[in-house]
């Protein structure tokens, strides 16, 4: 901020608690609980809170932290599915001027361990749906945090996996950690707008996880361009399909909070349940991956209910197919399709849509809304495609290839004790994403293909290099590659293409057995091809022919 000497014209006109107040998300929700109090805040099964009762637990958290010496640049990891528990910590823990570190509910115990030491997390709040591999995970860390459990009713009528009454691993749950905090605990709220609100792992190219750290300020800012870009009205019925460890839900726990929504929360993303919900509480918007749109195409007759309201939908990760589009429509779901990353509080490009695109024939609106867009109001416009090396603009004639960079208030801090990766990725004063993509007239963005070689499955990342390795250990194997094949439910999953030594007998089957046993299992291989890989004169491995050659059977 600019003080007195700066500009004459702004003499005398220092900022002040009366006119400057650093941006953060959780304001959202005492201004809501003001308003609408008695409104209903949350949904979960036979479970409804409304926004006072959610105000008082996320208070009363954000207390009982202060208490056990949780402030400013401690960090508490969440192992939790889309419960109310796990929507307070997005706002208790951050009132208590800590970091929330939401943990991958897919990764394996080594990956948890080494994130919850890398964060070096105080406190682990963890739901006993994942016990299992969070007891193992506890056995591998080095420092081992306080541990309070979510025991949720709702878990005990769920079917596999991992229904009924999980394992407590903790020192008590949930309920009773929060229960003699203070519900008018008021927090100053932050120093500075720079504060870390948020460490989010992300796979890189190396597939060793790194720590995405966010501040408060993009933190609001994407929470407003969320509402912006999909003019989302006063009181949305939001349905979570998007898990909320995914980039903190993509900023949706605060957007639906700012337009007094009410937060429907969702245990599994399963086409019966969600159908049901849609009908029963008359949901109007929700989010995912494009399996999410997928998993509802394909429902049987049995699991479908039906609505006769539009429902708005956020999607983003592989672009979904023409086919996938054009059905999802037809069932009364109105797709937008968005695109970010967690280094960018996720979405923060929108495919913004023009009325007289309407009247084109459904397959080439199709195409059209296939692509990724153009930037958020809230990234001030910091959105090119740019040559790699040189960071001049490529031309906009949809056909040149360059490299998407962004550049804003919504970018994230950086990468934790990660300065070389920080360094690189800011290198140039623009965010390097590493996806590869065309630039429209239109200034519309269209993703061509990945240099950072990620794998979005089902929405989750996977590094190429990470499965390329855990195939490289095996006895029988000379060389492997792992490209993305594309796959009508799960967008893209791992294709190995794989030498094997001279004699060996290793099969689709055992590479595939392999990796699971040294993988979280959504990373694995669904298909291997044995074969000499293609390489340069100078040996490398040419990805690029295996992209080619990876279509569906």
């Amino acid at each position: 901020m600019s003080g007195s000497g700066t500009n004459p014209f702004e003499q005398g006109l220092d900022p002040n608690p009366a006119n400057y107040v650093p941006l953060q998300p959780t304001t959202f929700l005492p201004r809501t609980a003001e308003v609408y109090p008695d409104r209903i805040a949350v949904i979960h099964g036979d479970k409804q809170l409304t926004y006072r009762e959610l105000q008082d637990r996320c208070r009363r958290l954000a207390d009982v932290l202060r208490e056990r010496g949780i402030g400013k640049g401690d960090v508490v990891a969440l192992m939790g599915a889309n419960t109310p528990e796990a929507l307070e910590c997005h706002y208790g823990v951050p009132m208590a001027g800590a970091v929330l570190n939401p943990l991958n509910t897919r990764l394996d115990a080594k990956i948890i361990a080494f994130i919850l030491d890398h964060g070096e997390a105080k406190i682990l709040i963890t739901d006993t749906e994942f016990s299992p591999v969070i007891k193992e995970a506890l056995t591998l860390v080095k420092t081992k945090p306080l541990v309070i459990d979510i025991d949720d009713p709702m878990l005990s009528q769920m079917g596999p996996p991992n229904g009924g009454q999980g394992e407590r691993l903790g020192e008590m749950d949930y309920e009773a950690f929060i229960a003699p905090g203070d519900p008018a605990y008021a927090w100053p709220g932050v120093e500075d707008e720079w504060q870390s609100i948020m460490l989010s792992y992300t796979s890189g190219t190396t597939g060793d996880p790194k720590g995405v750290v966010t501040h408060a300020r993009g933190a609001y800012l994407n929470t407003m361009g969320n509402g912006a870009v999909w003019a989302m009205p006063k009181f949305p019925v939001y349905l979570w399909t998007l898990p909320m460890f995914h980039a903190a839900g993509w900023c949706f726990p605060w957007t639906v909070t700012l337009m007094a929504g009410t937060h429907v929360c969702l245990r599994r993303v399963e086409a019966g349940a969600i159908f049901k919900s849609i009908a029963d509480n008359q949901v109007t918007h929700m989010c995912g991956a494009p399996i999410v749109l997928s998993t509802l195409i394909n429902a049987s007759n049995e699991d479908r209910t039906a609505f006769e309201h539009t429902v708005n939908v956020f999607t983003a990760g592989a672009a979904p197919p023409p086919a996938v589009l054009r059905g999802t429509e037809a069932m009364g779901f109105d797709v937008t399709h968005v695109y970010g990353l967690t280094e960018v509080f996720g979405p923060s490009a929108v495919n913004a849509w023009h009325p007289e695109w309407d009247a084109l024939p459904a397959d080439e609106k199709a195409r059209i809304k296939a692509r990724q867009g153009v930037g958020y109001p809230t990234l001030d416009y910091g959105l090119m495609v740019a040559d790699g090396d040189t960071m001049e603009p490529v031309a906009r004639d949809g056909e040149t290839m360059g490299e998407i960079f962004m550049r804003g208030n919504t970018v994230m801090s950086g990468y934790l004790k990660n300065p070389a990766a920080t360094e690189a990725a800011f290198a140039g004063g623009w965010f390097h994403t590493g996806d590869l993509a065309v630039w429209h007239p239109d200034g519309y963005v269209e993703i061509k293909d990945r240099s950072k070689d990620i794998i979005i499955s089902g929405g989750e990342n996977i590094s190429s290099v990470e499965v390329e390795a855990a195939i490289y250990d095996h006895p029988d194997v000379v060389e492997a590659a792992v490209v993305a094949l594309p796959h009508e439910k799960w967008g893209e999953t791992p294709r190995a293409y794989v030498g094997l030594r001279p004699g060996a007998e290793a099969g689709e089957k055992d590479i595939i057995a392999w990796c699971r046993d040294r993988l979280a299992h959504f990373k694995c291989p669904t298909s291997v091809v044995f074969m000499e890989l293609p390489k340069t004169s100078t040996g490398k491995i040419q990805k690029f022919k295996l992209r080619e050659m990876a279509t569906p059977e």
